[in-house]
């Protein structure tokens, strides 16, 4: 078995890990951390709940040299919930170090981004829109970079960043080290990354028995009609310690958020509606265990890791097999068994069938009738 000592990480990295009681590498980690550490480009594909944070953070903070005077490292991410995520994990890896990395995403005042800039940032962990705003206003210098990450490229491909990664990564230098994480490596993934990566490798770690394998899943299947009562019951008999429940979009939260609290359940809602302040006071206390049910649109479905989350929801049937995996990666991380429940209406089952030939497993099924 790999050891992070087998990599020959530096001592106070090890030492940091081991305070989290982080002791050998995961599959992804052992096989993209020695190609990081030999400066190659990467094109990495990776599930959520894989440990791909560190895959790229401990490589990058290996070779951090407190005397370079420039920004050494850029990840780029698609929302600002990742953002910070990657941030506090960075954070606690570089604990007892001159390590200084700095979370850029809008939301906040830039003036604050502004002044911390100032205090020799090493590292950014940014959102594309507000690092435009940064590059545009000539506070940011991403000219001198080390290593640029695209981290959950195929989001940002989806939800419409591609001109922005195009406006970043031509205002960066050539002779960078540029790393792709994606949890799917589509045409459009690959088109992105070769037109400016240098020979980059392909790495694929492996799926189902990372994601899947210790999460209960199972669909219950009702009418649109029933679909709040069906799910309403399962809370009642299921009873999770802390659980999150998907619907596609921000209405169906608003709506679903207001039915649940009138019955008294312990619950608050999570959507891009909302001002940034007020969603990372809900993150914190959802963290901290103040409320039963985070109800969430796709925002919270990456990058979120939250320990003691036991149940996902999927209210709305998603829209794609990836949106699925990435949900249902909420729970059962880094081994921890998890519950996943699907509400499936007869528009679905097409939906349904295309999440089953992609995880490879006939779902078991329940269905909801309504008593009389």
């Amino acid at each position: 078995m790999n050891t992070f000592e087998t990599f020959k990480i530096k001592d106070f990295l090890i030492n940091n890990l081991t305070k989290q009681g982080i002791k050998s590498p995961t599959p992804i980690q052992s096989e993209t951390i020695p190609k990081v550490l030999e400066n190659k480009d990467l094109l990495a594909s990776a599930q959520t709940g894989t440990g791909k944070t560190l895959a790229f953070l401990l490589p990058m903070f290996n070779n951090f040299d407190s005397n370079y005077g420039h920004i050494e490292g850029l990840i780029v991410t698609p929302t600002r919930e990742l953002a910070l995520q990657i941030t506090k994990e960075a954070e606690k890896l570089a604990k007892d170090t001159n390590i200084n990395v700095l979370a850029i995403y809008g939301g906040r005042d830039i003036n604050s981004q502004l002044r911390k800039l100032k205090n020799n940032v090493n590292f950014i962990v940014a959102t594309p829109g507000r690092l435009i705003d940064h590059i545009e206003k000539n506070t940011i210098n991403l000219r001198h970079l080390k290593t640029i990450v695209l981290d959950e490229a195929d989001q940002m491909l989806l939800i419409g960043f591609k001109n922005e990664i195009d406006i970043i990564l031509r205002n960066t230098n050539k002779n960078k080290q540029m790393l792709c994480f994606s949890a799917t490596l589509d045409s459009k993934v690959k088109k992105l990354a070769y037109k400016y990566m240098n020979n980059p490798l392909e790495i694929s770690a492996k799926k189902e028995s990372i994601t899947l394998e210790t999460i209960n899943q199972k669909v219950i299947t009702s009418s649109d009609r029933w679909k709040t009562e069906a799910l309403l019951k399962e809370l009642d008999k299921s009873n999770p310690f802390l659980g999150i429940i998907f619907c596609r979009t921000k209405r169906r939260v608003d709506k679903l958020e207001e039915e649940m609290s009138i019955k008294k359940y312990s619950c608050k809602k999570l959507h891009g509606d909302m001002k940034q302040n007020l969603r990372q006071r809900i993150m914190k206390e959802f963290r901290n265990a103040k409320f039963q049910y985070l109800i969430a649109t796709d925002v919270a479905s990456r990058g979120l890791d939250i320990t003691g989350i036991t149940h996902i929801y999927n209210f709305d049937t998603p829209e794609t097999p990836e949106i699925y995996i990435h949900r249902i990666g909420r729970t059962g991380r880094m081994g921890k068994d998890g519950v996943a429940v699907t509400f499936v209406a007869p528009k679905d089952e097409l939906l349904l069938s295309e999440i089953e030939k992609t995880i490879k497993i006939k779902l078991p099924r329940e269905e909801y009738i309504k008593v009389k």
